[in-house]
């Protein structure tokens, strides 16, 4: 990094590209303006010098979700920046989605000069106050010598517990500012109001307890969401798992954990989960949930969600516990910790004799579900369907990262692509269209020699089609594939099924593009299928093709995602599937 000796002055934005660089930084998504100029002007030296990347996005929304994207695949902390004004508040949409979905981020916005604060200056806005609600933690830097204290608290914040965004607005004139710098590392952050608390006991009292009341259970399932994912639990949850031959179930965030053609998998649940997984939580009589909030979609009708089970809840944000459902026994901490803890436990305990037979009825009905209600793929004589499209590449490509956007195709996904740990990002919480292409960017620029594809619909591929800019910049061989039904598919869905077809402001033919004419405009391979003898040929190029691919892939504009679970309704009261 550039020297500087201990008494020499430096600016503020020299402080904050030393300590980014210092806690672990490697790549800073962003997009540059008036305000964050004297921080872009020194990232010029320290990137001449080759100690870091920045990855100019087309849209601050795009940069954001390229973070997201790249925390997420690889566990580390994403960096976006953004000007004042504008660039801040285009960032609010990929705040809030890493904040429902637990994504560590730090945002470092520019802001207008301190004398300017409150004057409503040129592309001043208050995002400090804008974001409260949808970050972590938030900071307005007055003080240029408290810049590496600040970011170092940012990174320690947004990684430890429930993980989560972190805001950092710098005045134009701090990035200026010369002064004094030390460094302050994480190990000597000092948050007295910040403390990552457990309640766990580990004098194993709570491991009795689970274990008297696994043992008591013939019906248990496992219920994993996306804080198990955070927690690299997999490797644990899956023997914890085989240990009690306890079949698993997962949200969209929890895609990952298990291996989908285990038969102790269950794929997702909740409104557009497996047949078999809603019936298993609908008749469970011990639900295990790992890091998992119950959300709405996961449960329908909530007083009917798991009502004959008793409910364990291991998550590491105690906020999230009895929120929702009030729990047997709660066990607040790290998932991969307390399992670890609780395997050691078991395996060490004298007198425990594992039944392996007390789960082989409740594992064979739930094998006669599957085969009763299995996932269905339309094979049209002639025409593709996206079920097919995406069964397809799930075996083509076992250990692709997979970004996708919101929609029908999102749902098809989710059930059809079998995924690695950390290799499935989709905008979860919040529903963010827009988010699948972006994040392909952040996924590949973490993953540089790995398979990375972006599943998007027609509708969605258009909320951020300008970061296509991004990937021919800088050559990221992304591939995408946009589920074309010419409608936004799961409000056309939602119309067919609950407002008797009243079509308002759905369809997306007219306006359209031709896909493969906007691909090659930037430099990228267009491609295109819509019949089903070109399935194998066409796909075969996509997923060996050298550089950035988008295959449009024409699909049936009336096909609908099931099964179904409609508002109000139990996971029961599922629709299995109609052929449309």
């Amino acid at each position: 990094m550039p020297k500087k000796s201990k008494s020499e002055l430096v600016t503020g934005s020299f402080a904050l590209m030393d300590s980014l660089i210092r806690n672990g930084t490697s790549y800073i998504f962003g997009y540059p303006g008036g305000a964050i100029l004297p921080i872009y002007d020194e990232l010029f030296t320290w990137e001449q010098k080759g100690m870091i990347t920045h990855i100019l996005c087309r849209h601050e929304q795009g940069a954001v979700h390229a973070a997201d994207g790249f925390s997420r695949s690889s566990g580390n902390v994403g960096i976006c920046f953004a000007t004042s004004g504008p660039g801040a508040t285009n960032l609010v949409t990929g705040i809030a989605n890493a904040q429902i979905d637990s994504v560590p981020l730090i945002l470092i916005t520019g802001q207008v000069a301190r004398p300017f604060i409150g004057t409503d200056a040129f592309q001043e806005v208050d995002i400090f106050g804008i974001t409260l609600p949808i970050v972590k933690h938030s900071y307005l830097i007055k003080d240029p010598r408290e810049i590496s204290r600040i970011v170092s608290e940012a990174f320690y914040i947004s990684q430890t517990g429930r993980p989560g965004p972190v805001l950092i607005d710098i005045p134009k004139d701090v990035g200026l500012e010369k002064f004094i710098y030390n460094f302050v590392p994480q190990t000597k952050v000092n948050l007295p109001g910040y403390k990552q608390k457990s309640y766990f006991d580990f004098n194993h009292q709570q491991f009795d307890k689970i274990l008297d009341m696994l043992q008591q259970s013939h019906q248990p399932l496992i219920y994993a969401g996306g804080g198990a994912v955070s927690s690299n639990a997999s490797y644990v949850i899956n023997q914890f798992a085989n240990q009690f031959k306890i079949p698993i179930t997962t949200t969209l965030m929890g895609k990952g954990i298990i291996d989908e053609n285990s038969s102790l998998s269950l794929g997702m649940l909740g409104m557009h989960g497996t047949a078999y997984a809603n019936f298993a939580v609908s008749e469970c009589d011990l639900l295990i949930a790992l890091g998992a909030r119950f959300d709405d979609r996961v449960t329908g009708k909530l007083d009917e969600f798991a009502c004959n089970a008793q409910v364990i809840h291991i998550d590491i944000d105690p906020a999230e516990v009895g929120k929702n459902r009030i729990p047997q026994l709660a066990l607040i901490g790290d998932v991969k910790t307390i399992l670890s803890e609780f395997m050691s436990f078991i395996n060490n305990k004298i007198d425990y004799i594992p039944n392996i037979d007390q789960t082989s009825s409740w594992n064979a009905r739930i094998t006669s579900w599957k085969k009763q209600y299995p996932l269905l793929i339309p094979r049209n004589v002639n025409f593709v369907s996206a079920q097919e499209i995406l069964s397809y590449l799930s075996i083509a490509e076992p250990e692709a990262f997979f970004t996708t956007d919101v929609g029908q195709h999102q749902m098809w996904a989710a059930q059809f692509i079998n995924v690695l740990p950390r290799h499935w990002m989709s905008s979860s919480g919040l529903g963010t269209m827009g988010y699948g292409l972006p994040a392909a960017i952040g996924v590949q620029i973490a993953n540089r020699n790995k398979k990375v594809i972006c599943i998007s619909g027609d509708a969605s591929f258009l909320m951020n089609l300008q970061e296509l800019g991004t990937i021919s910049q800088y050559n990221l061989p992304v591939k995408i594939i946009i589920i074309n039904n010419k409608w936004q598919g799961m409000v056309r869905q939602w119309q067919q099924a609950f407002f008797n077809e009243r079509y308002s402001h759905s369809n997306m033919e007219k306006g359209a593009p031709d896909f493969i004419n906007l691909a090659q405009s930037f430099g990228i391979l267009g491609l295109e299928i819509e019949f089903r003898k070109d399935i194998n040929k066409t796909l075969d190029l996509f997923c060996t093709h050298q550089g950035p691919v988008l295959l449009n892939c024409k699909v049936r504009e009336q096909e609908n995602c099931y099964p179904m679970v409609a508002p109000g309704k139990s996971n029961a009261q599922m629709i299995p599937y109609i052929h449309g």
